[in-house]
């Protein structure tokens, strides 16, 4: 070792920052790599591009609770909203959010466009520069717009869900995150815990949800038996659960802002509240039913993610246990208010996002541990009940419904302008409805059902034209031709074969 010239061994001694202006200096003439370590850089981009899978992951498991003829809009729904936040993040969301002279309630115009986003010091940590921590926190106000935007399921129009996207993300998500996570926010300063968004990511989502479901109305056929509830494609569920199951260490662990045990500690909280949380909702789903659901699994996996993100930064490993176990049993449970308040949340968005997000933030008051935040050898807190700090509940509440309040009120607001400006009504026509929102926005289709049931009904209408007579051949196509007829009166195109053929019908499944 004696040997060893350690001048010129291949890395980057690391130095404090010197507070050599607002980018952290000049490129040209000084090495800005020096401030920071390459690992927590490295763990940084991973977690981004964790963040990042997450959102395709929630089009998918949208996707497959849905109905088949609305399946690709909700998926089209998830990525459009990583392209309109980012650029809305880009443009003046990050300054809103993040600026270093930002209010108690929302930022400034000090970062517009990324203006003076380098190599300073974030405001999150300083283990970070500026324009990592933007790109990371960009991916966040993406999933939580991807999230809201889930309540236009089947009845919605893509236009003016757009246009939404842009508009909440300044007016609602950017002020409840800046004074959630801007070290100048009043939440924050309160002495608010919340770890990873269980406020600006999953109540201002669910709060959202549910506004927007209230402001859209019911869907066509709603509480009778026209209108089919069970999921269209459990695979799509399942897959989409595995890339939030799968991002969620990104989200979470990346939250730590630096590869550190604090982020271990996030990461296995993280992994134990979602298989506590999927054990437990199908346990309650069994109850009922005497079916082990595949779908119940994977919505109490998606709770006991929700329930952990405030807490998983703060928390304890056993207190998992218990974010699983009461965050998939109360989003259970409230799947029923949307029935009581006579509102079609059709993704159940409110009951797993709002209610499993707000258990989490009351938890956090409970469990949080002084020393697990210290974990990352910074963060100071006077943690939880588990620390005598009885006041850390009220703060939770305060955090909370300030923040769900504040979504569905200022959704509620956005919706209504919105809706009073021509070209930009939220609701599909009825015939849109009945012929299914991929058809009628999008053009194009998650499956080819529609073509392939074109074809089949042409090769019936060659093989069995002796079965009918010309007028009810003539009746046969018209139904089928008009956009109405497809589903007219809530009948499949199955069952109108069925009607007018007088047998079997010859489609497969998956044309159904």
């Amino acid at each position: 070792m004696a040997e060893i010239d350690v001048d010129h061994l291949p890395y980057i001694t690391l130095v404090p920052y010197n507070g050599t202006g607002a980018t952290g200096g000049d490129s040209r003439v000084d090495d800005l790599n020096i401030w920071y370590q390459s690992g927590d850089i490295a763990f940084m981009i991973i977690s981004t591009a964790l963040v990042l899978l997450m959102i395709p992951g929630v089009g998918f498991f949208y996707s497959g609770l849905a109905r088949r003829k609305s399946a690709l809009s909700l998926i089209w729904l998830s990525v459009m909203a990583t392209a309109i936040t980012t650029f809305q993040w880009f443009f003046w969301g990050y300054s809103l959010t993040f600026s270093h002279s930002a209010g108690p309630y929302i930022g400034d115009f000090s970062n517009f466009g990324f203006k003076d986003v380098l190599a300073a010091p974030s405001v999150g940590s300083s283990h970070i520069p500026d324009l990592l921590f933007a790109v990371y926190q960009g991916m966040f106000s993406a999933i939580t717009v991807a999230l809201a935007c889930g309540a236009v399921a089947e009845r919605g129009r893509m236009l003016p869900c757009v246009i939404f996207m842009f508009v909440w993300s300044t007016v609602v998500y950017d002020p409840i995150a800046c004074w959630t996570w801007n070290t100048s926010g009043w939440s924050n300063k309160m002495g608010g815990l919340d770890f990873a968004g269980g406020t600006p990511v999953h109540i201002a989502s669910g709060a959202a949800a549910l506004a927007y479901s209230m402001m859209l109305g019911k869907r066509r056929g709603h509480g009778t038996h026209e209108l089919n509830y069970r999921p269209h494609n459990v695979t799509h569920i399942v897959i989409g659960t595995v890339f939030l199951w799968v991002g969620w260490f990104g989200f979470n662990a990346g939250s730590a802002l630096a590869a550190n045990m604090r982020a271990v500690m996030a990461a296995v909280v993280t992994n134990l509240a979602a298989c506590v949380g999927g054990i437990t909702w199908c346990f309650l789903d069994y109850r009922l039913e005497r079916k082990w659901s595949t779908v119940g699994f994977c919505s109490g996996v998606v709770a006991g993610l929700v329930a952990i993100t405030p807490g998983s930064g703060f928390v304890p490993a056993w207190s998992a246990v218990i974010y699983g176990v009461l965050g998939a049993g109360f989003a259970n449970y409230a799947t029923k208010l949307k029935f009581l308040l006579r509102i079609d949340d059709a993704l159940d968005i409110f009951a797993v996002h709002g209610i499993g997000g707000l258990v989490g933030n009351v938890l956090t008051a409970f469990f949080a541990a002084d020393y697990v935040a210290a974990l990352d050898h910074v963060t100071v807190i006077k943690g939880g009940w588990v620390n005598q700090n009885w006041m850390q509940l009220p703060i939770q509440l305060a955090d909370s419904f300030s923040g769900g309040c504040y979504s569905f009120v200022g959704t509620c607001l956005i919706l209504f302008v919105m809706n009073l400006i021509p070209g930009l009504h939220l609701r599909a026509t009825e015939e849109a409805e009945i012929l299914g929102i991929d058809d009628a926005e999008i053009g194009e289709f998650a499956y080819d059902y529609v073509e392939l049931t074109r074809e089949v009904l042409n090769d019936v209408d060659g093989e069995t034209g002796s079965m009918f007579s010309s007028a009810d051949q003539g009746h046969l196509n018209r139904e089928y031709q008009s956009p109405v007829g497809r589903e007219k009166n809530g009948i499949s195109i199955m069952d109108q074969q069925r009607m007018y053929g007088g047998g079997q019908s010859q489609l497969p499944p998956h044309a159904q």
